[in-house]
């Protein structure tokens, strides 16, 4: 879940491809479940999914993104399917992970350190080791450190113009961006933000909230509701580029996850030279 990790997978597929015209890269992403389908049931779909579509597209190598097994586990079956027939299995990680005191007994509930032992060939890193170990503070047996390797930070080009957004005729003057990137844990975000406008309507800026494509339907619902009828809000399910109206934005508010601090560094890289550069960066965890 979260824009983030399909824009780094994304980002990865188009770098192995420009190196290599005749590969062929497959993304299996997350998706909303539209229905009333229980959580056992759609695991079993997907982890029924995740297996066919490996055996059909017989990959020469195996990526998986951040959780050893899966969400719930299920990418295990894959995983021993494909370690039976040879193919390369690769864990990437980002620099970042949880504090050790949350992910020690997450990965122990999840069984991952055994999957990196017995099943992955390699772990990528994507930063640098004098910067952060992403694994620092968990009990990570030697055959497991050795599989480790650093990637350093992967390269994103900045488009020299950015397309423009359809939302920019929305706000005029200064105004507040609000973003929750995916927007699957951002509602207190938003909701926080609709309160200090129903409290006071004379704030002197107008804002523009992105809920988030991932945000629940019934909840972006409420909010697009309460912005209605707020004169100085207005309320967007998503924007594709957000770029413009970030480097429109007198500030941004924004949940730290990947998404949103990739785009804010972007902006911030973009700035000329002469003017101040300060940015700071509040995780969302």
């Amino acid at each position: 879940m979260g824009l983030g990790h399909l824009r780094r997978c994304r980002t990865i597929a188009h770098a192995l491809v420009e190196r290599d015209q005749s590969l062929s890269v497959l993304i299996l992403s997350g998706s909303p479940i539209i229905g009333s389908i229980d959580i056992q049931q759609t695991l079993d779909i997907r982890a029924s999914i995740i297996r066919h579509t490996a055996e059909a597209f017989q990959p020469d190598l195996f990526l998986v993104d951040k959780e050893p097994l899966g969400l719930r586990g299920e990418v295990a079956d894959t995983l021993a399917m494909l370690k039976s027939k040879g193919v390369p299995l690769v864990l990437g990680l980002r620099d970042v992970m949880d504090d050790p005191a949350l992910l020690d007994p997450e990965w122990k509930r999840k069984n991952a350190m055994p999957a990196l032992r017995d099943l992955y060939d390699d772990i990528w890193v994507y930063g640098l080791p004098q910067i952060c170990d992403p694994l620092n503070g968990l009990a990570v047996p030697k055959s497991v450190k050795r599989k480790i390797s650093y990637t350093g930070y992967l390269h994103r080009a900045l488009p020299p113009a950015p397309p423009p957004s359809k939302h920019a005729h929305l706000v005029t003057g200064p105004y507040i961006l609000v973003t929750t990137g995916g927007g699957g844990d951002g509602e207190a975000l938003i909701d926080w933000t609709l309160r200090a406008y129903e409290y006071d309507a004379n704030l002197p800026h107008r804002a523009l909230l992105v809920l988030g494509p991932f945000m629940h339907s019934e909840r972006q619902a409420e909010f697009l509701q309460r912005a209605a009828r707020l004169p100085a809000v207005e309320a967007i399910t998503f924007d594709a580029h957000l770029e413009p109206l970030m480097a429109g934005a007198a500030g941004v508010v924004a949940m730290g996850g990947l998404e949103n601090v990739n785009r804010l560094v972007g902006r911030w890289l973009t700035v000329p030279v002469e003017a101040p550069r300060k940015l700071a960066i509040v995780p969302a965890e």
